[in-house]
């Protein structure tokens, strides 16, 4: 197994975690980090708390990867309810009071509009309570402090959004509700909860999530034999000022001295995380002493020794005829 930084070999690669409910990606991220003893760990893309599944985690060399990742499109299941606002646009949101409350829409209704207005590239308008930094806070620290957040419209693009199964419910403070199925496939950068707000508004009878499970980044999948389950324990303790705490903790369903097996080798994650090309050991050399080497790439491209598996560099276009890297990645050992 992987020892500590600066110890013995170290993990190099990525892990997909299915987050569990009532932990943040950061709790995850710890979890991952206190497993395989390491500090060099971080994820790509920010699941929040209300959300489940796919997380990737990247350990040593291969937290380099996370920033190609993060920008991959997403796959998400969701469950909106029509018919009730919240501040945050999701169930962990208190309910927002709205007077002249619209009918609630059919099925159909809902399809027409998704259908019309909710595909291709559209402008959304992001949640106060995300994790967008206005001068340099967080959006949902100010809002949570009382300050006034206006976040400014960007494009993304919905690339799917089916509507399935719609089933009428009453809701625990007795509103009678709509909660609708949906799959979405879109662009980094898309707030699952602001679709189900802005769709909510549409109708003019709010909506806001019950349900968001992502099922995919990229080519990296919720139903990967790789994946590593968790769990969300809670524990109550007294902190100094004699108050009465809970908090909760993600627990991986996997040992520690188990982990390795679950893990994505760097060779691997590169050829799912972006496209690659064969580079011969000589070249290899030139790149990891920052020497351009020729050949084309479309896109910021992994440079591998096919022979072995060694990752080498990812590599951009310099000119017309040579590639230069852009990120080395040191030998394996």
């Amino acid at each position: 197994m992987a020892a500590k930084d600066g110890g013995a070999q170290p993990l190099n690669g990525l892990f997909i975690v299915d987050k569990p409910q009532g932990v943040t990606s950061h709790d995850v991220v710890g979890a991952v980090r206190a497993a395989v003893h390491m500090r060099r760990v971080g994820h790509a893309g920010t699941l929040d708390p209300m959300a489940t599944g796919v997380l990737v985690v990247g350990v040593g060399n291969a937290t380099r990867l996370l920033n190609v990742i993060v920008d991959h499109t997403k796959t998400y299941a969701a469950t909106i309810r029509f018919g009730q606002r919240t501040a945050t646009d999701d169930a962990d949101g208190e309910l927002v009071e709205a007077p002249h409350m619209s009918p609630l829409p059919d099925p159909d209704m809902i399809r027409g509009v998704v259908s019309r207005e909710f595909h291709g590239t559209i402008e959304q308008v992001p949640n106060a309570y995300s994790a967008i930094k206005v001068h340099g806070r967080r959006a949902y620290d100010l809002a949570r402090a009382g300050e006034h957040v206006e976040l400014e419209a960007r494009p993304v693009t919905i690339h799917r959004f089916d509507v399935g199964d719609a089933r009428p419910a009453t809701a625990s403070n007795g509103d009678g509700v709509l909660d609708v199925d949906v799959t979405v496939t879109c662009s980094a950068g898309t707030y699952i909860r602001a679709l189900a707000r802005d769709l909510g508004e549409a109708f003019g009878c709010g909506a806001h999530l019950t349900r968001l499970r992502r099922l995919a980044v990229g080519d990296f999948t919720a139903d990967d034999p790789h994946v590593v389950t968790a769990h969300t324990e809670t524990r109550e303790f007294t902190n100094r000022d004699g108050e009465r705490v809970t908090r909760a903790r993600a627990v991986l369903d996997v040992a520690a001295g188990d982990m390795a097996a679950h893990l994505i080798t760097m060779a691997d994650a590169v050829r799912e995380a972006m496209p690659t090309i064969a580079v011969s050991r000589d070249e290899a050399r030139d790149l990891r002493y920052g020497r351009w080497i020729k050949g084309r790439v479309g896109a910021a491209s992994a440079a591998i020794v096919e022979d072995d598996g060694d990752v080498v560099a990812i590599v951009e276009q310099a000119d017309a005829d040579t590639v230069r890297p852009t990120a080395v990645f040191p030998a394996a050992r």
